[in-house]
């Protein structure tokens, strides 16, 4: 018999889901708002309350040893790899009561339905809750994930948060050894594969009036600082052809990085989101101008060519106005694919709840991103309102949620008659 949820059924859910998503969004450090980081008293409070909702299912819950708290169902056979399930727990300032928390709390109606049907799989089914995925508190992100991963250096528990309190400080007044970090790390035999539900977080699902899509890939990125520098010179006295107006030159570089990208793959973006202009005088011609580039895409080839291209147009600008320019890379991250396999699984899922399966990639960044340095990794997005996250009005619809439960029902399912315990 088929993992599947009636109309009925999926819609109960689905309220669960967002009444559940109402109680995580009370556990807040910020009075009228949502704000849960890393190792705090709220974070404890939620790992307790999603422990709760695991034990009454029928899972064996535990906390390792970096904060996330997990669950597990187990399968036919005791000891089998795990498929993982989750998302993170952890928000950012002033949050939407979404972004992470539905990864989890859906995942729980999946190993809900099992448990009232009684029945087992050939592999257990994990629930994850990552403990940090925002790197809100300590300015690194997937701590949780990375935990599990291993790859956690020994100079994180040195980092700081604002108030000077240590990522080993507050480990300890969490009631956990920051010599014991390494323990968290599962062996690559213990899981076989990972899946992760999120909203999308952008537009694209709402365009295509589709409730769900299947990520293919979670974009890398570049980030760089950026110099223009010209002579600085009086605003009245030099001629306008003997200029070497460094924010001149930025401006019309600018608007050549939104040309440039937009000639490219449409997955791939581009952005300046900060600038400073100096001296920042009216009356001066600006003699320098420092900006940044966040140039992010599905694929590392094309966005290393579009970014290639990019400083290239910046030189060439520079050469025609007499200006230097220069850049510095301090941010880098590759492109993570999702598995062939897995989003294979969940496109049929997405197609027999919705008609039809959408593929996009992740614009934002994901524990999945972590976790697939060991195991196979899948995504399923869910359409939010205006594309609206990290931030108050992030909002889901529960008949959309309902679709996204059943679809992850189906996915589970399709590991219910595998001899393999694997999805590799």
């Amino acid at each position: 018999m088929a993992l599947r949820l009636t109309v009925q059924e999926a819609e109960q859910a689905a309220a669960r889901v967002m009444a559940r998503c109402d109680a995580l969004a009370a556990i807040s450090a910020t009075p009228g708002q949502l704000t849960r980081v890393y190792l705090s008293p709220e974070h404890r409070r939620a790992n307790l309350l999603v422990g709760d909702w695991m034990r009454s299912i029928g899972m064996r819950v535990w906390q390792d040893a970096v904060g996330n708290v997990c669950g597990r169902y187990e399968g036919q056979t005791p000891g089998a790899p795990a498929l993982l399930l989750g998302s993170h727990l952890d928000t950012v300032r002033n949050a939407g009561r979404y972004d992470g928390m539905l990864g989890v709390l859906t995942a729980l109606e999946v190993v809900a339905h099992l448990h009232q049907q009684q029945r087992r799989l050939p592999v257990a089914v994990e629930v994850i809750g990552f403990a940090d995925e925002e790197g809100t508190r300590f300015s690194v992100a997937l701590l949780g994930s990375r935990g599990i991963t291993g790859q956690w250096p020994a100079e994180w528990l040195a980092r700081t948060d604002a108030e000077g309190i240590s990522v080993a400080q507050a480990l300890r007044e969490f009631g956990l050894d920051p010599a014991a970090v390494v323990e968290a790390r599962r062996a690559p035999s213990d899981i076989c594969a990972y899946l992760e539900l999120h909203i999308e977080q952008g537009p694209c699902l709402e365009a295509a009036d589709l409730a769900l899509g299947v990520v293919t890939a979670i974009n890398g990125a570049r980030r760089l600082h950026c110099t223009f520098s010209g002579e600085a010179g009086h605003a009245g006295t030099v001629p306008m052809g003997q200029r070497k107006d460094a924010l001149a030159a930025a401006a019309e570089w600018m608007v050549a990085v939104e040309a440039i990208t937009r000639t490219r793959d449409e997955h791939l973006v581009a952005t300046v989101g900060c600038i400073e202009s100096l001296p920042g005088a009216v009356n001066v011609i600006p003699g320098e101008v420092k900006l940044s580039l966040d140039v992010r895409g599905p694929q590392d080839g094309p966005l290393a060519a579009l970014l290639t291209q990019l400083l290239e147009r910046a030189q060439e600008i520079c050469a025609r106005r007499g200006l230097g320019f220069a850049s510095e890379e301090f941010y880098r991250i590759n492109a993570t694919e999702c598995d062939a396999d897995l989003q294979q699984r969940w496109q049929q899922s997405v197609a027999a709840v919705q008609g039809r399966s959408m593929a996009l990639p992740s614009g934002a960044g994901h524990d999945a991103i972590a976790v697939a340095a060991c195991w196979p990794v899948g995504m399923l997005f869910v359409r939010c309102d205006r594309g609206i996250s990290h931030h108050p009005a992030e909002a889901v619809s529960q008949t959309d949620v309902a679709l996204a439960i059943q679809a992850y029902c189906q996915t589970v399912a399709s590991w219910e008659n595998t001899d393999e315990p694997a999805a590799v």
